[in-house]
Order: structure tokens, then sequence, then C-alpha cells
């Protein structure tokens, strides 16, 4: 576990609205560091230039007068690194510790000039003294320079972006599943192959706390979390509910969604989400399109194709590899729909889905002969 001489400098942040210009934070964002205080002292990460100097303060306080000898950058991205500049400007000479790519990216965001340069490759080890740090890497997770270590002293993973979540720790001190799953599918979701060879590496190592660069640190969580990963990184749908994403253009077709809804939650079908893509937090959409094993699509036609909302909800799809999910769709068009047709050229590509047939086609507003195909399709959901 964390020894005493390890202190932790990150900093909460309330005023963001949205992180990386894109996914709702109501309960704010923590940006994660530490300093460990060995016979040699390590920084482990800045954060976001936007709490700079809350971020400096607090390692001041931590240093107590002590000058680093290196500053760890695991992972380049702004959020952690931004702040880097103002720290070397303090505490000028301090050694940047990285790998290869770590210094290729640095490069593009600031003039280090004769900033010395501590370079290390996979299983490297930096000597605290005291404080041993491993260096694993994790390419791709989420970005090409991203690595992590391990403290074979504490026996604490520091992780980076993985294993993390969003909201404040002051707001959000505990592991929340859904969050957590709304973060990794999300940002990293793309990535399953490579999440899994770091989910490899941390096999082999005797972890008792992993601290990640966002969110609550995890000790007897960590079997739980573990678990939560290996679904999301081979796409294994977690609870056999049904997701129905629906894009509507006068509400006759959420108001067919509606129904649906009810005739599953009849039948049985447990776990039940609506979701209006033009309306609700389409990542917290894209997350329960993970979670669950079945999907219903639903939109209406759109200048002869789909409703811009389901079109880009369908793109976020794709390019975070969803696959293994048995899809239902519902298409409306009052003369000439074409819903159908653009949905299933949208998710070409993705892999092992079962598309179901027929198609649920309305024109205009529901009536009660639409009942069948709806019952139909439920019928199908649930085989």
């Amino acid at each position: 576990m964390q020894a005493s001489n390890v202190r932790y400098i990150g900093v909460n942040d309330h005023e963001i609205d949205l992180f990386e210009g894109q996914y709702y934070v109501p309960d704010g964002m923590s940006y994660n560091a530490y300093v460990i205080l060995g016979e040699k002292t390590a920084v482990l990460d800045t954060v976001d230039l936007r709490k700079q100097a809350d971020y400096l303060a607090n390692l001041k306080e931590a240093l107590g007068g002590r000058k680093p000898d290196y500053l760890v950058v695991h992972h380049v991205e702004p959020d952690h690194a931004s702040s880097l500049q103002a720290f070397l400007d303090v505490y000028p000479g301090t050694a940047l510790v990285g790998n290869a790519k770590t210094f290729q990216m640095l490069d593009n965001y600031f003039m280090l000039g004769d900033t010395p340069r501590h370079v290390v490759k996979e299983g490297d080890t930096l000597d605290l003294g005291d404080h041993h740090l491993q260096f694993v890497m994790a390419p791709m997770v989420h970005w090409p320079e991203v690595m992590m270590s391990y403290d074979t002293d504490d026996k604490v993973l520091y992780s980076a972006d993985a294993f993390g979540q969003f909201g404040a720790l002051d707001t959000a001190p505990d592991w929340n599943d859904d969050e957590a799953r709304r973060y990794y599918l999300n940002i990293v979701g793309k990535y399953g192959t490579q999440v899994q060879a770091v989910l490899k590496k941390a096999a082999g190592l005797a972890i008792e706390e992993i601290a990640p660069l966002h969110g609550p640190k995890l000790s007897k969580e960590i079997p739980h979390v573990l678990e939560k990963y290996q679904a999301w990184s081979t796409y294994t749908p977690e609870d056999s509910g049904v997701l129905i994403a629906y894009a509507s253009l006068h509400g006759n077709t959420a108001a067919v969604c509606e129904k649906l809804a009810d005739i599953l939650d009849q039948k049985g079908a447990g776990d039940i989400m609506l979701a209006d893509l033009a309306r609700d937090d389409e990542a917290e959409a894209l997350a329960r399109a993970f979670q669950y094993g079945k999907v219903v699509l639903a939109a209406s036609t759109y200048n002869a194709g789909v409703m811009p909302a389901m079109d880009d909800f369908l793109h976020h799809l794709k390019a975070k590899n969803w696959q293994k999910r048995t899809v239902g769709l519902i298409e409306n068009g009052s003369w000439a729909p074409m819903a159908a047709k653009t949905m299933k050229a949208d998710l070409e590509g993705c892999k092992e889905l079962n598309i179901l047939e027929p198609v649920v086609t309305l024109k205009g507003a529901p009536k009660a002969t639409d009942i069948p195909a709806l019952e139909a399709l439920a019928d199908a959901l649930m085989a």
C-alpha cells in the first residue's frame, strides 16, 4: 500500500463543462498527480493548465523545501502535461522521465532546450532509494506514448488514463460503474486489443492499489474493476437489457419507441433504456449501447437519409469499435422511408452484428396496425 512519504498533489475541477471538448461532466473532473519523497524525489505528472496554480501550490507544500529530481510524464495529453513548462520554470534542472515517444510528443508542445531527459523503455526501473518505479508501456491506451509505472515497494500501479472515471474526487470519491463505463468507452473504447495487452501485463504484477490520472484510487475494488475492463475491452455485453436509441422528427418515432419499450417490459425483457439522441447525453447512450447486448435504432427519414442525430450516433459507435450486438431497426417516413437503408450502410464494417429482419417500417403517426410488427421485433430481440 502507498507509503507515508507519497503525497497527493492533484486538483479538482468544477468549472469544466465539457471534458475533451465533448463529454458532459456534471460532477467535474479530477486531475491526479503525486510526489514521492524518497531518497530521491519524483513528481508523477502535472495537471491541466486551467488548474496550474492550485497544482503548483500543492506541490510546493508537499515538497517542503525539497527540490524534485524527476518529473515522470505518464501521458502527454494536455489535461496532464500542459503545466509542464510552468513546473520547469519553478524547478529548473529537474530531469523529465518518459519513453522515446513521450519526448517526440513533448516537443510538439514545449521548447525544452537542454532540460535533462531520462528515456525509459518496457521494464526499466527508476531507483528512488526506498521506492523503485518499474515502467510498463501502454501504447494507444489511449495515446501512443502512454506508459504506466509500478512501485515495486508499495505495490501501487500508477495507471495513466486507464482505470479512471469522470467526476471530481470531492463529489465522486468512489468507483462508479456508470461513470467509469462512460469514461472508458467514449475515450478508450476503440482500443480493446491494446487494453487487453495491458491487462495481461497487469496480471503479472502484485498490485494492491491502482492510482489513475482521473478518478479515485482503487484497492478493494480492483477485482471488480478488472472484470469490467475485461468485458469492455473484449466488447462483451454486460447485461441482457435493451437500449432503444431514437432520432424523431415530429415525435411519432419517439411514440413508437415508447410503445416498443412497453411491449418489451410486458415480455420481461429486463432493463430497458430509451435514449433521445437529439436531447440526451450521446456519450451516455453510447456507453449503454456497449453495456447491453441488444440495441434498437429508430429514426425518421430525413433528406432521403436519416436524422443527423442518428447519423452522428452511428458514426461514434463505429469509431469506438462497436460489435457483437443484436440490432433491431425501426424507420419512419411519410412517403419514402429510407432511414433503415442508411443505418444499415452506416453499420457496415461493425463486426459480429446480428441485424434483425424484417425492419419495422412506419409511415407517419403510429397506428394499431403497426403493433404486430413491434410485437414481432420484441420477440426477435428476446429470442
